[in-house]
């Protein structure tokens, strides 16, 4: 079965507090982006790669390429004014049919585990999201008090979201929602019921520089 991985990252590093945008910051001695693709490379040397940036990003990544003689073959797509419009234009890149993984750039250390669950998922139900229980205690805000929640009830989710490439094509033909907080949640008001698989704990979004340290830590674990 064919494997295509689109990988968003339309990121702009404010939370980062410097300039450059939080996919090109350096982790390990190269782009976190990189380690990004290379973890689908990994999984399956014959995945298609979509990158999909800001148009204005892409000399900028093209430099550091050839700075990294970064040489995995992708295509890249033009970034969206949301995530969802980001998706869209990736996906208008892919040629034939398969399982699509949709990721965040900014989360290089999914595992091979996690992909495969997905994968295989996927395969069977049509799509897979990956997620982790919560930990923590929960509370929720009515008026001006606070009551205590099930946290059982509930899940952090993750990315690679992976759908077979019928299934989300079909769902992102809708027009833009701002209730879309991901890729599951469109497939959802297409009317597919979502299929959720274990992810890993070290699957982090890198947001903030506490979140690099951190990636640094397990990369040289």
């Amino acid at each position: 079965m064919k494997k295509f991985a689109i990988i968003v990252a339309g990121g702009s590093g404010n939370r980062m507090g410097g300039d450059i945008p939080k996919q090109f910051l350096e982790l390990s001695g190269k782009p976190v982006l990189m380690h990004t693709m290379q973890s689908f490379i990994d999984f399956d040397p014959a995945c298609e790669l979509i990158l999909v940036i800001p148009e204005q990003h892409w000399e900028y990544w093209a430099v550091l390429c050839l700075k990294h003689t970064f040489s995995i073959r992708h295509r890249v797509a033009v970034g969206g004014s949301t995530r969802f419009h980001s998706v869209q234009n990736g996906l208008k890149c892919m040629e034939g049919e398969g399982i699509v993984f949709i990721h965040d750039g900014v989360r290089p250390l999914v595992s091979r585990e996690t992909l495969l669950r997905c994968f295989e998922t996927a395969l069977i139900s049509g799509n897979a999201i990956p997620v982790l229980p919560v930990t923590e205690s929960l509370r929720k805000t009515e008026g001006h008090h606070s009551i205590s929640v099930d946290r059982s009830i509930y899940f952090n989710v993750q990315t690679p979201q992976t759908f077979r490439s019928e299934q989300i094509l079909k769902a992102y033909q809708c027009d833009y929602d701002p209730a879309f907080t991901d890729d599951a949640s469109v497939a959802e008001k297409a009317g597919y019921t979502i299929h959720m698989v274990d992810g890993n704990l070290e699957n982090i979004k890198i947001t903030t520089p506490t979140d690099l340290i951190f990636a640094e830590a397990l990369l040289g674990r």
